[in-house]
């Protein structure tokens, strides 16, 4: 896919919820996933070739599962132009060795945020861009639906008080098919969790999967009722 048409809706995302602005010093969480790669090169591209000035950083969080897993996506930062920064925990062998968590994500999600939020705050940065796309959006809508009753589903940008720092989410436009499609030939690092594709975010996508051969663009509908000012106004861009 050529990169100009994930450009356009990622641009109405940042002008419809004003996710970037002149100075904002910007680290994208870099996970070694397609999403986070590909939001990273979309990044610098708006970065390139748009008036807003920004600063831009890649921060991978290393886990500790493989030693050195990372080094394909130094070197892809490298060609592309983006300082990279590795912070290396033990998250792995706590949460799955020492904690042995039967529910691993809660726990591996809040630990992966701090190590996230240390970093950047260290270096001074005040956002931190998340590769959420729009099925993500639906995906967390039906979680909060079916397990919590209630309407929800995360925000385009978001104040973390504690840390000071905004999360923004400029790829919530763009559908995961055609952000796979893109990232066919980026260095993609193997996810090595042994929950992956074990969760209940998984269950969703299967069930929306499942009910999408029933009632076509089920997913779009979803959307549009989250997104549309004038239905839920679950997003306010005012």
């Amino acid at each position: 896919m050529n990169i100009q048409k994930l450009l356009s809706p990622f641009r109405r995302a940042v002008n419809d919820y004003g996710l970037i602005n002149d100075g904002d010093k910007i680290a994208v969480g870099v996970s070694g996933g397609k999403d986070s790669l590909v939001l990273l090169t979309l990044m610098r591209e708006f970065q390139k070739y748009f008036d807003i000035k920004f600063d831009l950083l890649g921060v991978t969080v290393d886990m500790g599962f493989v030693d050195n897993a990372y080094a394909p996506i130094a070197d892809y930062c490298n060609t592309i132009g983006v300082e990279y920064s590795v912070v290396k925990t033990d998250i792995a062998e706590i949460v799955f060795d020492i904690r042995k968590e039967s529910n691993p994500c809660s726990l591996c999600a809040k630990m992966r945020r701090g190590a996230l939020n240390g970093e950047i705050t260290a270096k001074g940065f005040n956002k931190l861009a998340l590769g959420h796309h729009l099925d993500d959006v639906v995906e967390t809508f039906m979680l909060s639906l079916f397990y919590e009753g209630r309407l929800n589903t995360f925000q385009p940008k978001s104040y973390m008080s504690r840390s000071g720092v905004t999360l923004i989410r400029p790829m919530i436009y763009l559908a995961e098919k055609d952000i796979s499609g893109f990232a066919k030939t980026m260095p993609v690092v193997h996810n090595p969790c042994p929950a992956n594709h074990n969760t209940e975010r998984e269950s969703m996508k299967q069930l929306l999967k499942s009910l999408s051969q029933t009632y076509p663009n089920l997913q779009q509908k979803f959307a549009n009722a989250i997104m549309h000012p004038e239905r839920y106004n679950l997003w306010d861009k005012s």
